[in-house]
């Protein structure tokens, strides 16, 4: 049965799905806190220039009212928005109508298979035998042959695209069973339902399993998601790989959701920062850059080989799937939010290893948010970083070159340079904005420290060939643009310097997707001034930018957007419409400049750097106990050797697999949850611990071990956590069980059997000699002997608690349901009878959280 949907605000779905979850450590916090007025007030002002849209004619109100009089269907018009995008050649002449026409129609859904699951092939062999041929003969009539097929251009045909939208899959009856398939794929972390054109930015970083990246801008967490996939999806049974995700989010409230949804993936590889991305700390050791490959044993300096920068954006590449956009949209939004995409990016560059790769990327289609971001990452780093062409990479997605000219629109009046601009609005129409060759005031004046100037913020754009920038930037002669102030369309084009046809544009109407923008930079060479310490972190957005912000008139309190959401077996499903919210609103009440809390709190920690070095182990032993930012639980490396010890007897876990040092907790007395990190995130936390403890870090790690409550009697205080159990099962050699398919099956469906109601009598009786505490139960698949099977990553096991006359399933419902369909998929094992029901009662006497 489909769970109600009630539309609700972005904040009180977020503030709803973190009272349902805690995060790592439990750690309660201040939801309401405002960081920063000014960004606020920067935000706000995006939507200031609302275009007045004309109510739809008593005809179109009337085909639609149908049970609702007082129903209108929304309004795909704004004229504003069609003028600026024909005088930004945006496309070609002739294909300006198939590109309207295609942005008013409906998104066709899409989603994305974990390559690292356990289950991937089962569900790669479901859709392409069972639902594509399935939908074929149901829905070929309405949404033609290919109702559902690969994404050409994704590798591995691990990506999927259907001919319907997100509401098309909800409401069509033939649709149902699809579409409670993919809900529930979801919800175990085995599919992402992810916008087709938001899945390319990290396709292009060119992940490698060792690689250390950063998600400067990570809430929702889809792309985080398929990072996470990539370093995981090549690794050996048994081992982690030897790189990280650091996915980074600057509003509390989104880290909630960006924990919630990369829960599913079970990483101990995975760090989630709290932080500006412009801001984000250095966390350097080195006192100067010769240093940092001083001791290779030992992190110097936090940097990485990877960085994503997915910048907040106007988002009207999504205009598709938000309709509010066409009555929202203006010119001016994707101004100001120029120079913030400039700051972050420059932080990602600053932060990214010399070799490296980072990718800029906007759901806008804005030039002032993209092609003019770039040139200006170019013009400020010099010879230090590169525009790649990867137009070979990739080769079946269809994108195009990036612009090499575009003008800029202020108040109604068009300008092509910074010097045509009144002297009263320089502060707002900043030089970079313009595609000029020369290097820009607004340049000089962030230049001072590369790499100290923490605001700098990026996009993302796309690559094609020469030619065919030049016919989309020179074919649009003769279009109709309207009224246009200051705008002399005869007058000399003022082309950029740099290759910027190397930047890659997605747009609609050419594979039937949303817009998107995408550049990949290449790191040369250090950026001058780089390892310069202590210094204070200046903010580029200067006083007359800030003051003019604040006398800006503000527009009517409403909110920006409302979103779906359903509660499933007590778990927030989060619809992939959070990732538009997140580009639109990450700039909302929780952003703030150098000023605002948060900023403060980041300036102490550089100016206290160098004390910082000097202090005692008292002092270092003090932040272990006590975490430095307000309202978040410290990092404690759990070092209770006796406890250890317990655990690895207890359970058997062999030698070979590290606990000692990897095992950390967010509780400053009794641990009550341990977690386990891989030795990429340790080092992350034990450089973290020595500088101050700079990086504010909301969760890491994949839950291993749980205190329990039980008073049966176990001699061991710890038991097994099922998100961590894959990776310790190649270790375990006691308080095992193997359990026929039938006893699996049964186990999972009624979660507390009896000893004796096992089909297996011989199972029962190994169940019931167990010294009651928690075990694991493996299913036993043919002949293959122990060894092998706990060492096959196809194995299936599950966490559970041997009681005193009963064995008992610890696994969550949205998991147990995920098994039990991979056991009806295997081996055609039906769920039982009612009859059944009553035959194995559920002992109601026990309940271990799980």
């Amino acid at each position: 049965m489909l769970a109600a949907r009630n539309p609700v605000s972005l904040h009180h779905r977020i503030v709803a799905g973190g009272q349902r979850r805690r995060c790592v450590g439990g750690s309660e916090r201040n939801r309401g806190r405002t960081q920063g007025r000014h960004f606020t007030q920067a935000l706000e002002s995006l939507w200031r220039h609302t275009p007045r849209i004309h109510p739809p004619s008593a005809a179109a109100a009337a085909a639609g009212g149908g049970a609702n009089p007082s129903w209108q269907p929304p309004v795909l018009e704004n004229a504003a928005f069609e003028e600026y995008y024909k005088v930004q050649q945006i496309v070609r002449k002739e294909e300006w109508d198939a590109f309207m026409s295609v942005l008013r129609k409906p998104l066709p859904a899409t989603f994305r298979i974990n390559a690292s699951c356990q289950f991937y092939k089962d569900i790669c062999s479901k859709l392409e035998n069972d639902f594509r041929r399935s939908l074929e003969s149901e829905v070929s009539n309405e949404y033609g042959e290919d109702a559902i097929r690969p994404l050409p251009w994704y590798p591995g045909n691990l990506a999927w695209h259907l001919n319907f939208s997100r509401k098309e899959l909800r409401k069509n009856l033939a649709l149902e069973s699809f579409h409670e398939f993919l809900k529930h794929e979801s919800d175990v972390g085995n599919i992402t339902r992810q916008e087709a054109v938001s899945m390319v930015p990290p396709l292009f970083l060119n992940v490698q399993p060792d690689h250390h990246i950063l998600d400067l801008c990570a809430a929702p967490g889809s792309k985080t998601f398929q990072l996470l996939e990539m370093i995981h999806q090549s690794k050996e049974s048994g081992l982690l790989p030897g790189g990280l995700v650091m996915a980074n989010d600057i509003n509390v409230q989104r880290c909630d959701l960006l924990i919630h949804n990369t829960k599913r993936m079970c990483t101990a590889n995975l760090i989630v920062t709290n932080h500006e991305a412009q801001n984000f700390p250095n966390c350097s050791l080195a006192k100067d850059y010769s240093e940092v490959y001083k001791d290779t044993c030992k992190l110097q300096r936090l940097e990485f080989d990877r960085v994503l920068c997915d910048v907040p954006c106007s988002g009207d590449g999504t205009i598709r799937k938000g309709h509010d956009m066409w009555r929202k949209w203006n010119s001016g939004m994707g101004n100001q939010l120029h120079l913030l995409q400039v700051n972050i990016a420059m932080r990602g560059i600053a932060l990214l290893k010399v070799g490296g790769r980072m990718v800029y990327s906007t759901c806008s289609m804005n030039p002032v948010e993209n092609e003019a971001v770039v040139a200006e990452l170019l013009r400020r780093s010099g010879n230090s970083v590169e525009l790649l062409d990867v137009s070979c990479e990739l080769p079946e997605l269809v994108r195009r070159p990036g612009l090499s000219t575009w003008k800029v629109k202020d108040r109604g009046s068009w300008f092509q340079t910074h010097d045509d601009v009144p002297h009263d609005r320089k502060t707002v129409v900043l030089p970079s904005m313009f595609p000029s060759s020369d290097i820009t005031e607004e340049s000089h004046a962030g230049c001072g420290d590369f790499e100290m100037n923490t605001d700098n913020r990026s996009s993302f754009s796309r690559n094609c060939n020469v030619e065919e920038t030049r016919k989309i930037n020179h074919d649009m002669d003769g279009v109709s643009i309207g009224s246009t102030k200051n705008l002399d369309c005869t007058s000399n084009i003022m082309n950029s310097k740099f290759p910027l046809h190397r930047c890659m544009r997605i747009v609609p109407h050419d594979q039937n997707s949303g817009a998107f923008f995408i550049a990949v930079l290449h790191k040369l060479a250090p950026l001058n001034g780089s390892q310069i310490q202590g210094t204070k972190i200046q903010h580029t957005l200067g006083k007359d930018r800030i003051e003019q912000l604040h006398k800006e008139p503000q527009p009517e309190a409403r909110p920006y957007e409302t979103i779906l959401t359903r509660q499933h077996n007590n778990v927030l499903e989060v619809d992939d419409d959070a990732e538009l919210l997140g580009r639109r609103q990450n700039l909302n009440m929780d952003n703030g400049t150098s000023k605002d809390k948060n900023s403060t709190e980041v300036e102490m920690v550089f100016n206290d750097v160098e004390s910082g070095r000097e202090e005692s182990g008292d002092r270092m032993k003090k932040l272990q106990k006590q975490s430095r930012w307000k309202g978040v639980d410290p990092v404690l490396f759990f070092k209770d050797e006796v406890v250890i010890k317990s655990i690895r007897s207890f359970f058997g876990i062999k030698e070979s697999f590290s606990l000692e040092g990897h095992l950390v907790t967010r509780s400053t007395d009794n641990a009550r949850r341990m977690y386990y990190i891989s030795k990429s995130v340790k080092e992350i936390v034990e450089l973290n611990e020595q500088v101050g403890e700079q990086l504010k870090i909301a969760s890491l790690g994949v839950k291993m071990f749980e205190r329990h409550r039980s008073k049966d009697g176990c001699s061991c205080a710890y038991r097994l956590s099922y998100e961590g159990l894959s990776l310790l099962l190649p270790y375990i050699s006691k308080r095992i069980l193997y359990a026929s398919p039938v006893d699996f099956h049964r186990l999972l469906q009624y979660r507390t059997i009896n000893f004796a109601h096992f089909v297996d009598s011989r199972f029962g009786e190994e169940a019931a000699s167990l010294m009651p505490g928690c075990c694991v139960v493996v299913l036993v698949e043919g002949h293959k002997n122990a060894d092998s099977i706990l060492k096959d990553p196809m194995t299936i096991a599950i966490v559970c608690w041997r009681g005193k006359g009963t064995m008992n399933v610890m696994v969550s419902p949205p998991d147990r349901k995920d098994l039990l369909e991979r056991m009806a998929y295997r081996f055609g094992i039906k769920a039982s009878t009612e009859e059944d029901e009553k035959f194995y009662p559920k002992v109601n006497g026990f309940d271990q959280g799980s």
